[in-house]
């Protein structure tokens, strides 16, 4: 990443001592640590105020809004910030919920710093970052009553009128001008609606939302 500006994280911990030391462990040429959030509430008006390209934040967050709340507050965001879930629990159930929430990684606290960095990255590139670990547990559980929601009741507004643009053949650029939001954005609303609706790809969750659409 030589010559490449520093991808700016703000980091989402209820705990005092692992907001800092992930800090100091984290800052370096490659990666700026632009803001320590203590609650779910300050992640989401901090993401607002700082929009960094990635909000490392955990599940439990004390008293006050949960990780996986203010991942689903951020997404609504009109920013291009992508939330990393960093957590002590490997739950199925919670990597469902947490990209189904919006995020866009998924990574145990056991994790070695290299490959946190390495998953850091590849949030900031746009890609998902979950373990194939946790993808299999999670595929493998018993789907939760969520499995049986129709794509109406799954995804938000936006994600809603995404999809709909998605279905007219319309191109990530397309959509952006047709809602006046930013490709970046755009391209992370299509990658929450695939994770959402278990689609191979953008056409699939399409044709699903369709076909689970009143009158379709």
């Amino acid at each position: 990443m030589t010559g490449q500006p520093p991808i700016r994280v703000l980091i989402t911990d209820d705990h005092q001592l692992a907001r800092e030391g992930l800090a100091a462990v984290l800052s370096d040429s490659c990666i700026a640590v632009v803001g320590l959030a203590a609650t779910g509430e300050e992640a989401v008006a901090m993401t607002r105020t700082l929009v960094p390209d990635v909000v490392l934040m955990d599940i439990r967050l004390g008293e006050g809004m949960d990780g996986l709340e203010a991942t689903r507050q951020i997404a609504e965001l009109d920013v291009p910030s992508r939330v990393l879930m960093l957590t002590l629990h490997d739950l199925p159930a919670y990597v469902r919920e947490a990209l189904a929430a919006g995020a866009a990684g998924y990574v145990l606290k056991d994790t070695g710093l290299d490959e946190l960095r390495a998953a850091i990255r590849q949030v900031a590139e746009g890609r998902l970052a979950v373990p194939l670990g946790l993808v299999g547990a999670a595929m493998r559980a018993p789907p939760a009553a969520a499995a049986v929601r129709a794509p109406a009741d799954m995804l938000t507004p936006r994600e809603l009128d995404v999809t709909g643009l998605i279905a007219r053949g319309m191109t990530n650029k397309q959509i952006a001008r047709s809602l006046g939001i930013s490709p970046a954005t755009v391209k992370a609303h299509v990658e929450r609606i695939i994770a959402k609706l278990g689609a191979a790809d953008r056409t699939e969750a399409a044709v699903l939302a369709a076909r689970h659409a009143p009158g379709g």
